[in-house]
């Protein structure tokens, strides 16, 4: 309550406003170093931030431009030479080890595990592949999906089902979850889950009727029905 009236006394009362600014002209005049120090660290860290941001921005920059060789292998099919380089061009592996702070470096985990999976390199495909971030709705739950598809080739379906739940749960569209969600289907079928996978397929033929993969859907869910 005390407390209230001050504060009170301090909006209403041009005189106790008056004491409280004489109060810090007179603390401010005693430890001038202490106010010395405060303005130095503040221009320090406005420097710093913004050293860093030119700093990250001309590296997103290098990053760029060394990327586009290393798609343009990726989009030809020439994996090596897309994952490690040509000798004149850096490969994605190198990428990710240079500009590991840049949204290029980042993109670099995606590629790179995209072409172990192709290659059969299934741990690193999965360790790429985690290492990639990003919150777009088409990229990030198809790096899940291909994580998911990873832990299938190793015959590790518990993993796999929950990646693909992952990727089918994540920022939904009606043009890639219902793949997701056949996927994730699939593999609970290979864990003898027969009632999940029913609910996913189930999924699919309710609420992505319009999708390409609804026939799938019900003959999977119609066979399992039949079996059950």
């Amino acid at each position: 309550m005390a407390k209230k009236v001050e504060d009170k006394e301090l909006l209403e009362n041009p005189e106790v406003i008056k004491e409280k600014i004489e109060g810090i002209e007179h603390w401010a005049e005693r430890n001038p170093k202490v106010i010395v120090s405060i303005f130095a660290g503040l221009i320090l860290i406005v420097g710093s931030y913004f050293g860093w941001r030119y700093y990250i921005d001309n590296q997103e920059a290098q990053a760029q431009n060394e990327m586009f060789q290393a798609v343009h292998y990726f989009e030809s099919d020439s994996l090596n030479l897309a994952l490690n380089g040509d000798g004149n061009n850096l490969g994605f592996l190198q990428i990710i080890d240079d500009f590991s702070l840049t949204p290029a470096g980042n993109l670099a985990n995606f590629y790179a595990g995209a072409i172990c999976l192709k290659q059969g390199k299934y741990a690193l495909a999965i360790f790429y592949l985690e290492d990639f971030k990003a919150n777009d709705l088409l990229i990030q739950p198809r790096a899940y999906s291909l994580i998911g598809d990873a832990y299938m080739e190793q015959k590790d379906y518990e993993n796999a089902s929950k990646w693909y739940d992952k990727a089918s749960t994540y920022k939904p569209t009606k043009e890639f979850t219902p793949s997701y969600l056949m996927k994730a289907a699939l593999a609970y079928e290979k864990l003898n889950q027969n009632d999940k996978a029913k609910a996913i397929y189930q999924k699919v033929i309710d609420a992505y009727w319009e999708s390409s993969e609804v026939q799938n859907a019900k003959k999977y869910k119609g066979r399992l029905d039949t079996n059950s």
